[in-house]
């Protein structure tokens, strides 16, 4: 159904000191470019990049937050976007502005004619000339824009269509590119999303009967993690997959995470060449994190776990590619 997990978001009051500090204590890659800002559009995002190639990391890392002024280009966003908070609890040290999924030309007009068959609630913002292209938020309608879980069972997705977002050609290559020459402890592509929810069993009825979305493959129990797992994927290879998780004992780290916070975004997992070589680096920029010998959440291998006190409560964790 979709193709591409866009990016992995956070909301934070400052979006430019969090790009600095990911930069700082990760090595993430950042370019002026790479900041969107508009005037009619009051709100700060970076596009940041794990690998500089979109073909080899089209998901990109985003911090980003809407400024308290008018917004002519949207004016119904501003209450959606506290609606939207409202939901996720203010509090919480982790929020996002949306889940975003792009889904090439085609899917994305079967999609809306799919919701207005339905008659489900959805809203798309007018295009400007800053933003010439559709973009659709699930779960609201322009007359009543406060958000609501009953399209995609609390996921807060928002749906564009890829074109706009002006992707190189062999990003769709098969097999998907691979890094050249990649240095060790370089990064190589955001593999996954972490999305915690109360009831995953009604999420996925939510996004299979409404968006006609599934999981890839059997829900998996980790037992050790203390969760159940649904891999959402997207047809794009390289793209990062949206892991939906319920907790399934309250002292699991997931389960102490959802019952301080409650439901929302939780981890985003990047791959790199050689754990080892980047837990060398980690040590070098002075950032605390834990060392996990054998991960249940990746199949066994090892996996590092940054302490989320060094990026504002931000859960970021490392794999081996």
């Amino acid at each position: 159904m979709f193709d591409l997990l866009m990016s992995a978001d956070m909301m934070v009051p400052d979006p430019d000191a969090m790009a600095d500090l990911l930069v700082k204590k990760l090595g993430i890659h950042s370019h002026p470019n790479w900041r969107q800002a508009f005037d009619n559009h009051p709100y700060i995002a970076h596009f940041l990049r794990v690998h500089k190639s979109l073909a080899v990391s089209p998901t990109r890392v985003e911090p980003q937050w809407h400024l308290d002024r008018p917004n002519p280009g949207d004016p119904l966003f501003h209450d959606f976007l506290e609606s939207l908070m409202a939901y996720q609890g203010r509090h919480r040290p982790m929020l996002t502005h949306s889940i975003v999924l792009a889904c090439q030309g085609p899917k994305f007009d079967a999609l809306v004619d799919k919701l207005m068959r339905r008659r489900l609630p959805f809203r798309m913002a007018q295009r400007t000339p800053e933003m010439p292209f559709d973009r659709l938020w699930l779960g609201v309608t322009p007359e009543d824009p406060r958000y609501r879980p009953v399209v995609d069972g609390g996921l807060c997705i928002e749906v564009m269509p890829m074109e706009p977002l002006q992707m190189p050609a062999d990003t769709f290559a098969i097999p998907a590119p691979q890094p050249r020459d990649p240095k060790p402890g370089d990064m190589v592509r955001v593999t996954a999303r972490g999305f915690l929810v109360r009831d995953l069993d009604h999420t996925l009825r939510c996004c299979s009967s409404n968006l006609d979305w599934e999981p890839v493959g059997e829900v998996e129990a980790l037992h050790r993690e203390g969760y159940r797992r649904a891999t959402m994927g997207l047809t794009l290879q390289n793209s990062a997959s949206l892991d939906v998780i319920e907790a399934t004992r309250w002292d699991s780290e997931a389960g102490l995470y959802l019952n301080s916070w409650g439901p929302g975004p939780y981890y985003i997992r990047i791959a790199v060449n050689g754990l080892a070589a980047k837990a060398e680096d980690l040590r070098a920029r002075g950032v605390k994190f834990t060392w996990v010998e054998e991960s249940e959440a990746i199949g066994g291998g090892s996996l590092i776990k940054i302490d989320p006190a060094e990026l504002n409560g931000q859960v970021f964790e490392f794999e081996e590619c």
